[in-house]
C-alpha cells in the first residue's frame, strides 16, 4: 500500500509561510534530501490555492511544475483542471483510500493548510517529514493550525544539517 507523506518546511515556531505569506525563510543552498524524498514519489495531492499558486504564470511558484509526478488536486469550487490532472471532490476519505491501494510510489501531500488539516483530521497522514528551519518567524500560517486531536507519532528518523536546519520523519501511529 501506497503512503500519504506530508512533507514540507517549518519554522522553529511552527508556520509555513511568514505574516505575509512568504516563504523566502525556506533554505535553499543544498538538497536537504529532497532528491532521496522525490525517488520515493509519483504523485501529488495538493488544495485548490495551492494548484492556482503553482498555474499562475506571474508566481515564483510556478517555476515548481513537477512533470513527472500524477497530480491530485482537491477542490469542491474548481469547475476544471489541467490535462493530466485529476480533479477530486466531495468525501475524500474513500477516494483517497482507493489511490493508496493502487500501485504505485508514495504520495505527496504538496500543499494546502486546509487540506493538510482536513487529512490529518480524517486519519489520511502516513508520515510526516518536516524540515524544521532554525527561525522565529513570530507570526503566518501555522502547520497544524485547527489539529484539536492529539497523534501520537513514532520517529523514523532525524538528520541535523550543517546549516541547522533538522530533517524529522515520523510515522503516525
Amino acid at each position: 500500500m501506497r503512503s500519504v507523506i506530508l512533507s514540507l518546511a517549518v519554522s522553529l515556531d511552527g508556520y509555513i509561510e511568514g505574516p505575509s505569506g512568504e516563504y523566502d525563510w525556506c533554505f535553499t543552498d543544498q538538497d536537504y534530501g529532497m532528491t532521496a524524498f522525490l525517488a520515493r514519489i509519483d504523485a501529488l495531492f495538493m488544495g485548490r490555492k495551492t494548484y492556482e499558486l503553482l498555474t499562475n504564470p506571474d508566481e515564483a511558484a510556478s517555476n515548481y511544475t513537477f512533470p513527472d509526478y500524477k497530480k491530485y488536486i482537491f477542490s469542491n469550487t474548481l469547475q476544471e483542471v489541467d490535462n493530466g490532472v485529476e480533479l477530486i471532490r466531495g468525501d475524500i476519505k474513500p477516494q483517497v483510500d482507493k489511490l493508496k491501494n493502487q500501485p504505485g510510489k508514495d504520495i505527496w501531500l504538496f500543499g494546502g493548510a486546509d487540506l493538510t488539516a482536513t487529512f490529518l483530521r480524517e486519519g489520511l497522514v502516513d508520515e510526516l517529514s518536516l524540515a524544521i528551519h532554525p527561525i522565529l518567524l513570530g507570526g503566518g500560517k501555522s502547520l497544524f493550525m485547527s489539529s484539536k486531536d492529539r497523534i501520537k507519532l513514532t520517529l523514523i528518523e532525524s538528520k541535523t544539517y550543517s546549516t541547522g536546519l533538522v530533517l524529522v520523519s515520523y510515522k503516525l501511529k
